[in-house]
């Protein structure tokens, strides 16, 4: 298991708080996380850096307008605005590593932004896990999802712990982990910075990618969804193995939203097999 260093990287825009391991390796891959009260990369995917840093390199980056990453001091006027600059963020940071190429990873909210990626950048990305997606014009609005973004409405730490909980299929085996991440989560979302950009990625509904422009995505893609899960329903999954090329499914039984740590020892075999060209 290797570590993970974190620190801030300044490119024209943007001060990126980066998690990083496995610096050196000839293939890099970069994990893109996903929304949710006082989310932060390093929560979603300490366990995937400390596994395939081994023989990856692993970049684990705050999005713009989360955690330690900069906020706008003017929120934005509406999602397409929010993607735009998590665009630039992205190119801007793999231009600032000199990195041509690299592997990508999507979480939820990260999926979307993957796959705008793609389109607007093809050639800077190889292979492809989108995990949870959500976003497509049949992913139902749960009430777990519209209870999450209330959070602000009347916000504490039972009720993060609460929301944290729907993430998860199994409530009892996730907990010493929920209980360990909240009191930094709850810290991290009542900051006023966060509050301010969360309310404004929130305010207008994101629009879903046309279909030829799916049809037109060339890359390999993994479509990683755990069956249970109640926050990004898996028929967003099933939509894009529709209208994706070079696509797969995996599904996780008894697994909710957070498949990367539910099943993360399986999540992160499956994703190393994938980005080796073995799967």
């Amino acid at each position: 298991m290797v570590s993970v260093i974190s620190s801030i990287l300044k490119t024209d825009n943007f001060e990126t708080y980066l998690n990083r391991s496995g610096e050196g390796n000839s293939e890099t891959i970069l994990f893109l996380h996903g929304s949710g009260p006082g989310v932060t990369s390093i929560a979603n995917w300490r366990p995937a850096l400390e596994a395939l840093g081994e023989d990856f390199q692993c970049l684990a980056p705050d999005l713009y307008g989360f955690a330690n990453s900069s906020h706008p001091e003017v929120p934005l006027k509406n999602r397409q605005a929010w993607m735009d600059e998590w665009i630039n963020q992205t190119i801007q940071l793999l231009d600032k590593l000199n990195l041509e190429k690299v592997h990508l990873v999507g979480n939820s909210l990260g999926c979307s932004i993957a796959l705008e990626l793609l389109l607007e950048y093809p050639e800077r990305f190889d292979k492809v896990v989108l995990m949870g997606p959500g976003g497509t014009p049949n992913t139902k609005m749960s009430f777990e999802l519209a209870r999450a973004k209330s959070f602000y409405d009347n916000p504490s730490k039972k009720k993060l712990q609460q929301i944290m909980s729907w993430f998860v299929y199994d409530v009892e085996k996730m907990w010493p982990l929920i209980e360990s991440i909240t009191d930094t989560r709850y810290e991290n979302a009542m900051r006023p910075e966060v509050r301010r950009s969360n309310d404004s990625i929130f305010a207008t509904a994101a629009v879903p990618i046309p279909t030829v422009a799916l049809n037109r995505i060339n890359n390999k893609v993994l479509l990683v969804h755990g069956l249970n899960d109640k926050v990004c329903s898996i028929e967003s999954s099933y939509y894009l193995a529709d209208h994706l090329k070079n696509v797969q499914l995996h599904i996780f039984g008894q697994c909710g939203h957070w498949t990367q740590l539910e099943e993360k020892n399986r999540f992160n075999h499956l994703i190393h097999t994938f980005f080796s060209g073995k799967l």
